[in-house]
């Protein structure tokens, strides 16, 4: 695990709460811990994603450059995070589809919460393993060691 948890600053986390209850549901996260009305968490079971107010006391901003993804677990749950954004508030960044350049089986969709956190869902799904020949067959073959007989010399 290389991340334990992620936090964006929101102006006011009733309504946060709102969109992300929606936005996250198709993907299967669920609301896991808060404290209304200053942060609410977000995980399959642990709070992994934190949208709260800034502990600066300051408005909210968003990081230039800055985006979370969220894993799916198909392409239908990505569509619904898109659809389920748009529908919240939030605006378009990506709709969901093929991304090659981000690989091969690359599927994801970008838009921005009601706060202008660009947040996205994707899916990738491991890549089809390669087709062996009968030349890549005989190599193979011819690699192997010899049995043992478990005699000793």
């Amino acid at each position: 695990m290389m991340l334990h948890h992620v936090s964006v600053g929101v102006k006011d986390v009733a309504k946060a709460a709102t969109f992300y209850d929606k936005v996250l549901k198709p993907l299967g996260f669920k609301r896991v811990m808060e404290f209304m009305p200053y942060a609410v968490a977000y995980g399959d079971k642990f709070p992994e994603f934190w949208v709260q107010l800034p502990a600066d006391g300051r408005p909210a901003t968003v990081g230039n450059g800055v985006h979370i993804s969220f894993a799916a677990a198909t392409k239908a749950a990505v569509n619904k995070f898109h659809a389920a954004a748009l529908a919240g508030g939030g605006t378009d960044e990506g709709a969901p589809g093929p991304r090659p350049d981000y690989g091969p089986t690359y599927y994801g969709s970008f838009c921005r919460d009601i706060d202008g956190n660009k947040i996205e869902a994707v899916i990738v799904a491991p890549a089809a393993p390669a087709k062996k020949t009968k030349k890549a067959a005989a190599v193979k073959k011819a690699k192997k060691p010899a049995k043992k007989t478990g005699k000793r010399r």
